[in-house]
């Protein structure tokens, strides 16, 4: 679903308009992925890297964080084609399966991303307000199958973005380019179905989580010890900023764009306007790979203990085994009880 290419494709009408917006999208984007690369593949894989050298220490929490960490890798690593396709102007070199890839790549963790933080949510929330049933609510195992439905869920229903490939324009090889009239009814279709599912249900599930959150907080504030307040302070920031500036400007901008592409009377300097705020809340979805480092290192567990951990592996020339059994101290700065299996 990106639909950016020149104006006179994406009028759907009898207007033409002889501006493009390609000089500020081959810019914009070249840019952008260049940055969300860079950021997202040194945060997720340091993140990656400690998780798993600290991976006997695993809780519910560090489970939901390393898969999303994979999934924000996997997408990084498709953006530097992207750079490449739009510094050279709109001109594919890597094949029709990679152009595919590419597209299935970036939605496949848009919507991993939304829904294994609702999970981590969910989790807190069970934590936090439910201490006693979250003994046996939120468990290794179940956070292991949920992310495992989760992957096989989205990977599944995001297939249709599989059929996207590249096609030949003049002399040039086009991928991420608008879709064709005739795919207008199955793309109203697909993206309603992502909207619901992959984000308002998700957001709704995650407003009411915090909503019990603060209350618990805010009735218990002397009971609740400083270190759980700020991880649940510091999840409810990091995420409701990742929706407010990745996901929900993104899901707006994509459901006026569906309608208005099927208008018939609008003008060029609305088409371009229309076209750039594309641009822009794409760039802005994509995004969302360098906040998700961000809820690891100020909400998960104990981070700094695990860091040490992660260094002194790293130093020793010497295989030690790894630890059986976490202190009695240790389980109580892991997320919220969250180690119980």
């Amino acid at each position: 679903m990106e639909y950016t290419g020149n104006a006179t494709s994406l009028s759907g009408n009898n207007t033409l308009c002889h501006v493009t917006i390609d000089d500020f999208r081959n810019k914009v984007y070249s840019t952008l992925y260049c940055m969300i690369t860079i950021l997202g593949f040194v945060g997720n894989g340091f993140v990656l890297c400690v998780l798993i050298k600290t991976f006997q220490q695993k809780t519910a929490f560090q489970i939901y964080m390393l898969n999303l960490a994979v999934s924000d890798l996997l997408c990084v690593c498709t953006l530097p084609l992207r750079v490449v396709y739009y510094v050279h102007r709109g001109n594919w070199f890597f094949g029709d399966f990679l152009c595919r890839i590419s597209s299935y790549a970036f939605y496949v963790n848009l919507y991993c991303s939304i829904l294994f933080m609702t999970a981590m949510s969910f989790s807190r929330c069970m934590a936090i307000v439910f201490p006693v049933q979250n003994l046996n609510l939120v468990t290794e195992k179940k956070a292991k199958l949920a992310c495992l439905g989760i992957w096989i869920f989205v990977t599944l229903t995001s297939s249709p973005f599989l059929l996207s490939g590249s096609y030949q324009e003049g002399n040039k090889t086009k991928c991420f380019e608008p879709p064709k009239s005739n795919q207008m009814n199955d793309l109203l279709v697909l993206h309603f179905i992502a909207l619901f599912v992959g984000f308002i249900i998700p957001f709704s599930v995650i407003t009411i989580c915090y909503a019990m959150i603060i209350r618990t907080l805010l009735k218990n504030s002397l009971k609740k010890n400083q270190t759980t307040r700020k991880k649940a302070i510091w999840m409810i920031i990091i995420v409701t900023s990742a929706f407010l500036v990745s996901f929900t400007p993104y899901h707006i901008q994509r459901t006026i764009h569906l309608y208005f592409l099927k208008k018939t009377d609008s003008s060029c300097e609305a088409i371009l306007f229309m076209q750039k705020s594309v641009v822009i809340t794409l760039s802005l979805a994509a995004s969302n790979c360098c906040f998700d480092p961000l809820l690891y290192f100020f909400s998960g567990g104990n981070f700094r203990r695990r860091l040490s951990t992660f260094r002194k592996a790293s130093s020793s020339s010497v295989i030690q085994g790894p630890r059986k059994k976490l202190s009695l101290k240790e389980k109580d700065e892991e997320p919220l009880q969250e180690s119980h299996k």
